[in-house]
C-alpha cells in the first residue's frame, strides 16, 4: 500500500506503553492528506488505509479530526507520542501536535476511554472461569492490561490534561493481565475504582473541543493541497 501526502506517523501500541515482549507486534499509525482536487468530485476517496505485516493505520486528515474530537483513545496516542517514536512529521503534523489540546473535552474523554475500558472488561467476563485454552488465556491478558492502561491514560488526561504515553512500572500491567486470566472477574475492582475517580474528580478539560481550532487547521491543510485542474504542476 502507498499512500502519499503523509503528515505525521509514528509506533504506537504496546511498544509506545513500554508493555512489549518478545514477539510483539509493532503497530503504526498515521494520518494522511487527500489531495483537495479529489474531494471534490462525486466519489469520495477513501479515508482510511489499513494493512497487517507491517500493522499500520492511516487515516485521512479529515477522519482523524472527527475521530480526536469524540475523545477516540486511539487516534489520541498519536500527538502524545514521545520524539523518539515519530517516523514522519512534516510542517502541518507538528501544528497538528501544538493545537492537540483544543481536542479534548472532559465529559468526551471520560465517556471514550471509560467506555473502551468497560468493552474490555465485558470481553473478559464473557469468556468464564479462566479455564480456557492458552491462546485464550493470552487473549485475556492482553485486554486486561488494556483496560488498566484505558483506565490510567484516560483518568490522567481527565485530570490534568496532559497524556503520558508510555506507562509507570509495565511489569504491574503484566502482573494484572495474568492475574485477570486465571480470573476475570478481578478487574472488575479497578474498573468500579476509576469510575468513582472520574465522578469524583474535577476534570481540567473544558467542557467541550475547540472545534474552530481543529476547523482552522483542517482548511489549512485543504489550501496546502489544492492544485487546480488547471495549474501545471
Amino acid at each position: 500500500m502507498t499512500v502519499t501526502n503523509i503528515l505525521l506517523s509514528g509506533v504506537v501500541g504496546s511498544t509506545a506503553y513500554g508493555l512489549a515482549r518478545e514477539g510483539s507486534d509493532v503497530d503504526r499509525l498515521g494520518l494522511f492528506a487527500t489531495p483537495t482536487e479529489q474531494l471534490l468530485g462525486l466519489r469520495t476517496p477513501k479515508d482510511s488505509h489499513v494493512t497487517t505485516h507491517p500493522d499500520r493505520t492511516l487515516h485521512e486528515a479529515a477522519k482523524w479530526c472527527r475521530l480526536a474530537l469524540g475523545g477516540n483513545p486511539t487516534v489520541m496516542e498519536l500527538v502524545w507520542l514521545p520524539d523518539e517514536l515519530y517516523e514522519v512529521r512534516t510542517p502541518l503534523g507538528d501544528e497538528l501536535v501544538g493545537i492537540r489540546a483544543s481536542f479534548l473535552s472532559s465529559r468526551r474523554v471520560r465517556d471514550a476511554y471509560l467506555g473502551y475500558a468497560t468493552q474490555q472488561f465485558r470481553k473478559l467476563v464473557s469468556r468464564g472461569d479462566g479455564s480456557f485454552s492458552a491462546d485464550t488465556r493470552k487473549r485475556t491478558a492482553k485486554h486486561a492490561r488494556h483496560l488498566k492502561r484505558l483506565c490510567e491514560q484516560g483518568f490522567e488526561l481527565y485530570r490534568t490534561g496532559g497524556l503520558t504515553i508510555r506507562v509507570e512500572d509495565p511489569d504491574s500491567y503484566h502482573r494484572f493481565g495474568e492475574q485477570v486470566a486465571a480470573d476475570p472477574d478481578a478487574a472488575a475492582p479497578l474498573l468500579a475504582h476509576f469510575e468513582s475517580a472520574f465522578a469524583e474528580t474535577r476534570s481540567a478539560l473544558p467542557e467541550e473541543p475547540d472545534e474552530a481550532a481543529a476547523d482552522a487547521w483542517l482548511r489549512g491543510v485543504r489550501r496546502h493541497f489544492y492544485v487546480s485542474a488547471g495549474t501545471v504542476a
